[in-house]
């Protein structure tokens, strides 16, 4: 069950600061929906032994059958992250949406990142960039939505391939500046730089299956303690040609020393090193030496995990050290826009109206009291199929059950009556997966889902209280609709 309640989550809608609404995009089969089930866990919505496995977000039964995304799936769940500024544990909300790795379904992408303002791009650290990588990365930067990494499968490195320390690092970091040559590619400057570096904490690396992961900046904080030195500059050392000379107690970008030894990276020797040996060891039933790295690390087996051994162990205790979670939360938080910052830069491609109308004033703010500006990016059938909730974001102001709006369609156009419906929403919900939560309104930078709208929205559409306002922009698709016709000849000669 959620360690959580609709109170709580209604509560934080408030401050838009502490709201972080993304996507988790992908080529297909790199991990999207297995690396998603570890935020679910941490929110109580699934157990930690579940996640990798369950594939929460895969809800219909085409989906669980086959093994992939067909349909994107939002999820709404309640964090409290210490952001380490002395407050203490911060609550955050954050609105997830899995989306399909397949180019079939990539209009589900487009749908789900019309309406968040941050990406996680999950790569296989195997396969390295594939071509879907390429398309939704792109389609994220065309829709101003600023991305990070997560190179994911780090396991199939040591496990699998059984490659060496320095091996993994020329893999992860070949994957990372693959990612980067797309971003420069197709990027704009009003997001600014969008270079992925694990030295400054947009890279994650990890096993979404087993719900392990860290960057750079978990052990950072670990080590700088140790060494007596500042944070950050820890961080630039975890990355890239750097070499801890442990003789002379210097950090060199020499990789040999002055007895012409050659020096370990920083990175191996400091993070992957440690995660190797401890993978191995238990795998290789080594007990004397995991349980020696398990108790220099403080972790304890306790009831019927002591009985555990080969992959379950290795999955519990990578759990219990560095859960993926964790690092997630962590770079959700510091990396990606709150809504009021992301919508200030987005309002331009998301707004068809003159930028300095009301509208558009609502949507660059993030005014929860000015009027109500919602986009519905899709339509999700009810459980019973009979109905469909219309899935949208909140932009400005605040929708709520048995509100008098204006439904304005794809072919609205301002002062005309035509694709135009003035109706009350029955209910305001959240989508919470498989489940929905009533809930009795939703103020700006948040997504919610609609009920009694679904006869007058097609597909997508713009409801709003304003009445003359424009229409939402309309998506942008990377492929082009293809519709199939069979026929038959007049004559039987033709």
């Amino acid at each position: 069950m959620p360690q959580f309640s609709v109170e709580q989550v209604r509560a934080i809608m408030d401050k838009t600061e502490s709201i972080r609404s993304m996507s988790v995009i992908a080529h297909v089969d790199h991990g999207k929906t297995t690396l998603a089930d570890s935020l679910l866990s941490r929110a109580g919505i699934i157990s930690n032994k579940s996640a990798g496995d369950a594939k929460f977000m895969q809800g219909r039964k085409d989906e669980q059958e086959r093994g992939v995304t067909i349909k994107s799936t939002g999820v709404t769940l309640f964090f409290e992250h210490d952001c380490e500024d002395g407050g203490g544990p911060q609550p955050h909300l954050i609105n997830l949406i899995d989306s399909p790795g397949h180019v079939d379904f990539s209009s589900e992408v487009t749908a789900a990142l019309r309406i968040t303002d941050g990406a996680i791009v999950v790569v296989d650290c195997i396969e390295g960039c594939a071509v879907q990588t390429e398309t939704v990365l792109r389609q994220a930067l065309q829709e101003r939505v600023k991305p990070c990494l997560f190179v994911n499968k780090v396991d199939r490195c040591i496990l699998e391939m059984q490659m060496d320390v320095e091996e993994m690092y020329c893999r992860f970091r070949s994957a990372i500046e693959n990612v980067n040559v797309i971003i420069a590619t197709y990027s704009d400057t009003s997001m600014g730089s969008l270079q992925m570096d694990p030295g400054i904490g947009n890279v994650a690396f990890g096993s979404g299956l087993h719900g392990w992961g860290f960057s750079t900046e978990r052990f950072a904080k670990i080590y700088a303690q140790k060494m007596g030195v500042n944070q950050a500059k820890m961080m630039e050392r975890l990355w890239g040609d750097w070499y801890y000379n442990a003789k002379r107690k210097v950090w060199t970008t020499a990789q040999v020393d002055d007895l012409g030894e050659l020096l370990q990276r920083g990175f191996c020797q400091y993070i992957m090193g440690p995660i190797n040996q401890l993978i191995r060891a238990i795998m290789d039933q080594d007990a004397e030496k995991y349980e020696k790295m398990m108790e220099s690390l403080g972790i304890v087996l306790k009831g019927e995990d002591r009985q555990l051994t080969g992959k379950p162990l290795m999955k519990h205790v990578m759990q219990t050290w560095i859960n993926a979670a964790d690092s997630l939360l962590a770079m959700i938080v510091t990396q990606l826009p709150s809504p009021k910052v992301a919508q200030r830069y987005r309002v331009e491609n998301l707004y068809e109206g003159p930028m300095d109308d009301a509208a558009a004033n609502g949507i660059r703010t993030c005014d929860p009291s000015a009027a109500l500006m919602l986009y519905v990016s899709k339509m999700v059938p009810a459980t019973d199929k009979s109905r469909f909730y219309a899935f949208g974001r909140v932009f400005s102001g605040t929708v709520a059950s048995g509100q008098k709006v204006r439904i304005q369609g794809a072919h609205y156009k301002p002062g005309s009556k035509e694709d135009l419906h003035v109706k009350n929403i029955q209910r305001t919900v959240l989508m919470m997966g498989r489940t929905t939560e009533a809930i009795q309104d939703v103020p700006c930078g948040n997504t919610v889902a609609l009920v009694g709208v679904d006869q007058y929205i097609v597909k997508s559409g713009t409801i709003t209280t304003l009445e003359d306002a424009h229409n939402f922009a309309d998506m942008k698709y990377s492929v082009s609709p293809v519709v199939k016709a069979r026929g038959l000849p007049v004559l039987e000669s033709s």
